[in-house]
């Protein structure tokens, strides 16, 4: 299983706010599969209102059912050429210095 954050990048045709309002109906969703204590504990995302974009963190299995629900509403709502995908590595693998 892929143990990353997928990427939601929106074009300037997409309103964040709207964007971020699909994704709660893809979390209300998730909660119908696994649970509202499950989804709370284990899913988590950022948004970047400037940069327009929505980091879905797919580290678990509920992460990853979040993502794949929002992408598959985003098709239908936006349309393919409004947005893009990308993974990249979890936040937690990134190295972290530490000053002692």
């Amino acid at each position: 299983m892929f143990a990353g954050v997928f990427r939601f990048t929106f074009d300037e045709s997409v309103p964040i706010e709207e964007a971020e309002m699909t994704l709660h109906l893809a979390i209300f969703a998730a909660e119908g599969l696994f649970g509202k204590p499950r989804v709370a504990m284990e899913f988590h995302y950022d948004i970047q209102p400037f940069d327009n974009f929505i980091d879905v963190h797919g580290e678990t299995e509920v992460g990853v059912a979040v993502a794949q629900v929002f992408g598959g509403l985003l098709l239908r709502e936006f349309g393919e050429s409004a947005f893009r995908i990308t993974n990249l590595p979890s936040y937690d693998s990134f190295s972290h210095e530490v000053a002692a």
